[in-house]
């Protein structure tokens, strides 16, 4: 019997059919138009039964007789015998019911997609042989594998939009003509067009992410995505999953499969802000991804190959942290292939009129009034402060007065702002530590510890928490002291 006349519409019998011949008939009919095939295999490991269908989905010459139990495990793919071996074997030891997938290599269709469901025979409590049948479903799989490849993109172009219009609530403008901010925007745009890692370090509120979407834009990447992570911001339990993504079912609430944030900027920037709060053990994943350009998703098996630019940002002395042992020297090499230092606002106090004009004008816009002067002793009294928070305390505080003023002319209230206030010229280094530690201490003796809301610290000084939490940690400042203080 030729293969392929398997395959077409089976002839009826002639004359009267007793109703066993009906019934194998129908079954026949029934299989073939659902091309699934079924089988029999004894407890001696061999085939006693093969249906019509079952040599046309494997392709077996039924002239040859039925296969052997090896000859049908070598039509698998390597990768699939074991798992194959191991189930049957299950089934017979436990009466387990057997379901599983496996690839097999069709000699004219090629790689092919099977699925078996096996139930056990049991005669006198004992499984004498599996009953079962098995269905080609590589269309289904391929029809399932294209769903979920343009689920991932919509994914990323969800959260590649998602952050794109979180950004617009930025300071999205590098604005300044000080010397020490020129000789930044010069070193972005040397190393822009490069595929060159790059650190940018500089405290909080100094506009790290912003001169790394500058470096992006500039970049032969500006027409993929850039994608941005806090590294400070995540638990560090999420964090693996958060940059690489996680399988389905690779720890409790992972209920399907999702992707990382390389795998989102593929092709394009991925930004590591606050780089130097990562856990020892994603420190380690992210140093094979820089050196290996490889990852695994958490829980999976599979090593995906990325094409990502990684920009690096801390507002941390990772020179500290190497030698605290919570930063790794490795990783900092690997990292700061391109180090860019961003100044500080209080070195570039020149720069703060021009800040002060935008930002009057664009929060002024947002809360329909109109501002047609500012006071000459509001711009001095904000050249005269000390800025920890940097550009993004001073956006606070403007954004805070126009709530306040209710004349056409603008004006920062001393008094308002004594709590933070301090007339100090350029500081050194040493001081300045001491400065900001003075600071932070004074705003957790004022609330009692609490870092966090709208009655914390932070709040206070004008810094996310988790920065905030990240300067308490580096100056080694007892938050809980100030607990019952």
């Amino acid at each position: 019997m030729k293969r392929d006349s398997l395959s077409t519409r089976s002839e009826r019998p002639q004359g009267p059919l007793t109703d066993l011949e009906q019934s194998e008939f129908y079954l026949r009919e029934g299989e073939r138009l659902a091309h699934m095939g079924s089988w029999s295999l004894t407890a001696d490991g061999i085939f006693d039964y093969w249906s019509p269908e079952t040599f046309v989905i494997f392709d077996f010459d039924p002239s040859q007789g039925i296969p052997t139990l090896v000859q049908w495990l070598a039509a698998a793919q390597p990768d699939g015998r074991d798992l194959l071996t191991k189930t049957i074997d299950k089934m017979f030891r436990e009466g387990a019911r057997g379901d599983l997938r496996y690839w097999v290599d069709h000699p004219k269709k090629g790689r092919r997609m099977m699925h078996s469901t096996g139930e056990p025979v049991l005669e006198n409590g004992k499984v004498t042989r599996l009953i079962g049948n098995t269905l080609d479903i590589t269309e289904q799989e391929n029809a399932l594998e294209e769903i979920r490849r343009l689920k991932d993109e919509l994914y990323k172009e969800n959260i590649v939009l998602r952050e794109e219009i979180n950004s617009t609530s930025m300071f999205e403008e590098v604005l300044g003509t000080s010397a020490v901010l020129q000789r930044v925007l010069a070193l972005a745009a040397k190393v822009a067009p490069t595929d060159s890692t790059v650190l940018i370090m500089g405290e909080t509120g100094t506009g790290k992410e912003l001169i790394a979407r500058a470096i992006h834009k500039r970049s032969k990447r500006a027409e993929r995505s850039f994608v941005g992570v806090n590294c400070a911001a995540i638990p560090s339990s999420l964090i693996m999953s958060e940059l690489f993504g996680h399988e389905k079912g690779a720890f409790t609430g992972a209920v399907q499969r999702r992707l990382g944030r390389f795998e989102l900027a593929e092709g394009g920037t991925l930004f590591l802000d606050e780089v130097g709060d990562l856990p020892l053990e994603t420190q380690i994943a992210l140093l094979r991804v820089l050196q290996e350009r490889e990852f695994e998703r958490v829980g999976g098996t599979e090593m995906l190959r990325c094409e990502v630019r990684v920009i690096a940002a801390t507002n941390r002395d990772l020179h500290s942290a190497i030698a605290a042992g919570s930063f790794r020297s490795d990783l900092f090499y690997r990292l700061n292939v391109f180090p860019i230092e961003l100044p500080p606002l209080r070195e570039r106090r020149e720069d703060i009129p021009i800040l002060v004009n935008y930002f009057v004008n664009r929060y002024a816009q947002r809360a329909g009034k109109k501002i047609d002067t500012i006071r000459k002793k509001s711009i001095e009294a904000l050249q005269e402060y000390s800025w920890p928070g940097n550009v993004r305390e001073l956006q606070n505080v403007i954004e805070r007065s126009l709530i306040i003023v209710d004349t056409n002319e603008f004006s920062v209230d001393k008094n308002w702002l004594s709590h933070e206030f301090q007339s100090s010229p350029r500081v050194g280094p040493a001081s300045r530590i001491s400065t900001e530690q003075e600071q932070i201490e004074a705003a957790l003796a004022q609330t009692k510890g609490k870092v966090s809301g709208r009655q914390g610290a932070a709040a206070i000084l004008g810094l996310p928490a988790s920065t905030l939490e990240s300067k308490i940690r580096t100056l080694r400042i007892n938050k809980h002291a100030y607990k019952g203080a």
